[in-house]
């Protein structure tokens, strides 16, 4: 459906509503610029474009924006902010919307995305992405070192030995078998903590599992190859970030999201690879984030914004965010053309990793939450002080954190 009638308020002087659309991926703009296009030349009322904002920056600048009362339109909003943004009113309640048009969110997207965007009941994004990890090669370093590939059934017990048989094999100065960053754990130790039975945060949000021997047991898996040298140290990874490193030729192995192969193409054409990422505990289980596209509680053109919304969902404009291979759309029907756009590289793990997928753990207070992690895990991270102990710091300082929360 085209909705508003090309008569609301605000809007350009040839009388088409002007709507804006935040974005912090310079990747990913070209394609929103598509999206948008094509939706403009479907609605000659409204007039889409693109708003660039550095990752760095996005976030201030929204919440600036939002209380200034000058927010665009349309949000790109990830799993980590929206329960805070739709708790603070700044994102427009999206359900009834949804349900009046065909675009059938519980059918057409993966449901931990759904659930992701679904606050106290209610709907606040459309699925635009998702991205699920695995394990990035580098094959000639492989080459170099004699050492066989990884393959696509490793356990973690089979990953380390990996890595140890790289450093074995003796390789140049400044590179490393893998690099594990205490504040990677979305694409390491999460999901093994899963696996392992562990958690970090309760059903209902209302105590950390940061002390739960399960969760320490899984993260301190992943600590070691820090400790044993299979991992640059954090300070190494502070100078340089591990992406960089691996995209500069200094990490072998790297376990990173599908998000990452549109720079990987540009840095390392034809020089890496793509296995599945490490069993846990026996499991095969990967941690799902994914983005959307929220509507700004505070827009002059909510009935328009809306409409867009919905329409980004759709399998028109899943299917031009699809090809063009920055990332994987949301839309089941719409996940092929991600894979088919990367042929030769092993992409059909990041769809197969949907059924055994948990989502970025996140609540109101993700941030604060996060700090206490930093804080604590860092001296850990630094072989400083024991991991459980810090494990139990984090745990303490995190609960009253979600007593106030949930006080409230």
């Amino acid at each position: 459906g085209c909705g508003g009638d090309g008569k609301s308020s605000g809007g350009s002087k040839d009388g088409k509503v002007e709507l804006v659309m935040s974005v912090w991926d310079s990747d990913q703009q070209p394609v929103m610029e598509k999206m948008a296009e094509a939706y403009n030349k479907e609605h000659p009322n409204v007039h889409v474009t693109t708003q660039l904002t550095t990752w760095s920056e996005y976030w201030t600048k929204l919440e600036a924006s939002a209380t200034g009362g000058s927010a665009p339109d349309i949000i790109t909003m990830n799993v980590l902010h929206v329960e805070e943004y739709a708790d603070a009113g700044i994102l427009l309640d999206l359900t009834d919307a949804e349900k009046e048009s065909d675009l059938k969110v519980n059918e057409n997207f993966p449901a931990p995305l759904v659930e992701g965007y679904t606050v106290d009941g209610k709907l606040y994004g459309i699925p635009k992405d998702f991205d699920t990890n695995a394990v990035f090669y580098n094959k000639e370093i492989f080459d170099k070192a004699g050492v066989e590939y990884p393959s696509d059934n490793m356990t973690f017990e089979d990953f380390k030995a990996k890595c140890e048989e790289l450093k074995n094999a003796g390789l140049p100065e400044g590179t490393y078998p893998t690099a594990v960053n205490r504040n990677s754990g979305q694409t390491t130790y999460d999901a093994s903590v899963f696996a392992n039975g562990g958690y970090f945060l309760s059903e209902g949000n209302e105590k950390s599992g940061w002390d739960d021997p399960k969760t320490i047991e899984a993260v301190q898996s992943w600590l070691d190859l820090v400790s044993e040298g299979l991992s640059p140290t954090l300070d190494q990874m502070a100078d340089t970030d591990p992406d960089a490193m691996f995209q500069g030729g200094q990490l072998a192995m790297y376990l990173s999201g599908n998000y990452m192969i549109a720079s990987y193409d540009k840095t390392l054409e034809g020089k890496y690879g793509i296995a599945k990422r490490p069993t846990y505990n026996g499991k095969d289980t990967d941690i799902i984030n994914g983005l959307a596209f929220s509507v700004s509680a505070n827009t002059k053109h909510p009935e328009e914004a809306t409409d867009f919304a919905l329409w980004l969902g759709s399998e028109e404009a899943q299917k031009i965010n699809g090809e063009a291979g920055v990332c994987i759309s949301a839309r089941n029907d719409c996940q092929q053309y991600f894979v088919d756009a990367h042929e030769g590289l092993n992409c059909q793990i990041f769809l197969d990793n949907v059924a055994n997928a948990e989502l970025l753990p996140h609540c109101k207070i993700t941030s604060q939450l996060g700090q206490v992690e930093k804080k604590y895990l860092e001296p850990a991270w630094k072989g400083e002080v024991k991991l459980e102990d810090a494990c139990k710091s984090v745990a303490e300082e995190q609960n009253k954190l979600l007593e106030e929360m949930n006080a409230k």
